[in-house]
This record gives C-alpha cells, sequence and structure tokens, in this order.
C-alpha cells in the first residue's frame, strides 16, 4: 500500500532538477506516491523530459501547482506572511487535511518552520517544535542532535522537550532501546556551562528520561549518547561544523589515495573503502532533518540537496508517519508534562 508523500519541488538550491529527479527514483523504489507541488506547466515538462529519458513513464507522480515558493534570500517571517500561495503552505496543508501522510522540503528553514507551525500546529506540551538532525557514530548505531537550527534562542523548557521529544524518535523510529539523553555542555560536571544548561540539567534530572547527564562536543559522534540536547544555535553551528570536517577529510583521503596507489588491484580496493566510508559520512544518506513536536509530519532537508537526498528525505517522511510517533509524544507529553523552568542560581563557571 503506497503511502503519500507532498515533496516541495522549489526548496533546494538547484531546484527543481533534484527534486523531480529525486521524486522519481523514490517513486521507483519507495511505496509512496509523489506529489510534486510548484508551478504545474514548469514542472510537467521537466518531469515528461526525465521519465522519457529514463524510460519510465507510468509512475505514481502527481502535480499539485503552486504559484509562489520562497526562497533562501527570503526573510523568512515576511515570506511566510506574503506568500499565500508558496509550495510550502500548499504541502503542509495537505498533511493537515490528511490527503499526504507526510510534507518534504530542501528549502528556507525558518520558513517551513513558521509555515508548519502556522499550518499544522504544534502539538499539546509543545512550546516549540524542534529539528532533529541524525548523525553517524563510531559505535555504529546513529545519534539524534536536536535543535539543529529551528530555535535560536531557547529556555530550559524547551531544552527538556527536546530531550523528550529526542528520546521518543530514537525509542520510535530509530529502534533504541532506552536511548541515552546527554545534555551538550562544555563539561560532564553539572555545574559546567552557561545559564540555560544548568538551569536545565536538573529538570531532565526530573523527567522519566535515560538522563545520563552532560555530554561534550566530542561525544556527539563516539556514540556515547543517543539523544543529544542543545539550542538551535549551537546546534546549527555544531552540525555545519561538522559538515566542513567531513568534506576536508573526504577531500584528502581521496588526494591522498589517488598520490600513494599505483597498482590496479589496489585503486579498486582503496575506490570501495573510499565509496564506503563516504556513504556512512554523506547527509544525502540519511534525507533531512524531522521537524519534532507539530501534528503532521514535516522533514526539513540541505538546501544543497541532490536526488538521493531528496530520495532518503521521501523515505524518512514516510517511515516517520508509519510509526505514528505524534500520537506516542502527544501521550507522553499528557503523562509526563515537562516541570516549568526555574533559576537555579548557579554560579557562572
Amino acid at each position: 500500500m503506497r503511502i503519500d508523500i507532498a515533496l516541495d519541488a522549489m526548496g533546494s538550491d538547484k531546484s527543481p532538477e533534484p527534486e523531480i529527479r529525486g521524486a522519481v527514483l523514490a517513486a521507483r523504489h519507495l511505496p509512496v506516491q509523489v506529489h510534486l507541488i510548484g508551478p504545474e506547466t514548469r514542472l510537467r515538462k521537466m518531469l515528461a523530459q526525465h521519465m522519457r529519458s529514463t524510460n519510465h513513464r507510468h509512475l505514481p507522480i502527481k502535480i499539485v501547482h503552486a504559484s509562489e515558493w520562497i526562497s533562501m534570500e527570503d526573510k523568512a517571517a515576511a515570506a511566510v506572511r506574503s506568500k499565500r500561495d508558496s509550495t510550502m503552505r500548499v504541502g503542509l496543508k495537505m498533511v493537515r487535511e490528511g490527503r499526504v501522510a507526510g510534507f518534504v522540503t530542501a528549502g528556507n528553514t525558518g520558513a517551513a518552520m513558521a509555515t508548519a507551525k502556522m499550518v499544522l500546529g504544534t502539538l499539546p506540551g509543545v512550546d516549540r517544535p524542534a529539528l532533529a538532525a541524525v548523525l553517524p557514530t563510531v559505535a555504529g548505531r546513529p545519534s539524534v542532535l536536536l535543535d539543529v537550527g529551528a530555535n535560536v534562542d531557547c529556555k530550559a523548557q524547551h531544552l527538556v522537550q527536546f530531550a523528550m521529544m529526542g528520546s521518543m524518535y530514537a525509542s520510535h523510529v530509530l529502534k533504541i532501546e532506552q536511548p541515552r539523553v546527554g545534555l551538550l555542555s562544555i563539561g560532564e560536571e553539572e555545574t559546567k556551562g552557561n545559564d540555560l544548561t544548568r538551569e536545565t540539567f536538573p529538570l531532565l534530572r526530573q523527567q522519566p528520561l535515560n538522563f545520563i547527564g552532560n555530554v561534550e562536543g566530542r561525544d556527539i559522534y563516539n556514540g556515547s549518547a543517543d539523544v543529544i540536547v542543545c539550542d538551535g544555535f549551537v546546534g546549527n553551528v555544531a552540525l555545519k561544523t561538522s559538515e566542513g570536517i567531513v568534506k576536508l577529510v573526504r577531500e584528502s583521503l581521496r588526494e591522498s589515495l589517488g598520490a600513494t596507489l599505483s597498482s590496479q588491484v589496489g585503486a579498486l580496493l582503496a575506490r570501495k573503502a573510499f565509496l564506503n566510508f563516504k556513504k556512512r559520512l554523506d547527509y544525502s544518506e540519511y534525507g533531512g532533518a524531522p521537524l519534532l513536536g507539530l501534528r503532521g509530519v514535516c522533514i526539513v532537508g540541505h538546501g544543497s540537496s541532490n536526488d538521493r537526498a531528496i530520495l532518503n528525505g521521501i523515505r524518512v517522511a514516510a517511515e516517520f508517519a508509519q510509526t505514528g510517533l505524534n500520537a506516542h509524544l502527544e501521550h507522553e507529553f499528557t503523562l509526563h508534562p515537562p516541570a516549568p523552568a526555574t533559576h537555579t542560581g548557579l554560579p557562572v563557571q
């Protein structure tokens, strides 16, 4: 049985080409029906050309017209208010009306956050949705970092909500039993960090979570925590820094292998190892970050998403929808509402 997923065809830096190619890949390889949202005439022409060139004339792809879209240069708040027929608003309305199970965009993160909150609304007990990134670790299983950019300025109760949502996501979507939750700080001791982390620490300890205390930046990828919580400013810096390091290591490794390998057999073995390494660290394999805490499924991808990233974004949206995670989140917040934040009065370290 196919799952209907709406895709913003005008979101990425090079739209709509990656979106169209990714939609075709998803329609071929996943049990989904993709609803491409954007200027109908333009999309229909490009889709027909692509399907002819790949000999795939009959795929479960529909085009839904939207006359406007929000670019990366647009001011998010103003664009959300003024562009009432944007691809984001049209797609999220489809989610709200139950016509599709989820929405995927590689567009402006701020606009996606604002539009999703306005159109879908948040779950009871959730003040702010959080953007959750799934990252690889040396332990071989993924970890969840949130928030990675939806909320730059946060209060302690927001981080508590992020922790609860991240733990539920790790449990129900990533199938991690009793996920370990860590608070990103500058030291393991409870008194280390800034006002926000020191106020959040005792609140997390009061929640029904497998809270392991503070973790540091090096712990993001070593597998010592399954869920790592921070505000969107810190999370976004950590994520973008990680992307830069991955690119540096990948290019350095490529140059070193090319300079040192002379035999054909050695080159082939090295190429296989390099491709495995690249796949493990490639953001396109993870598809996008879910906005947790909404009354519906919304996945936000990287602006530079290629067709494979779009394919995986659609896969993540379908998997998220199938888990029924939102119902579990709503139940959990009803049973265990986050405690209100109070100032701890701890001295700055």
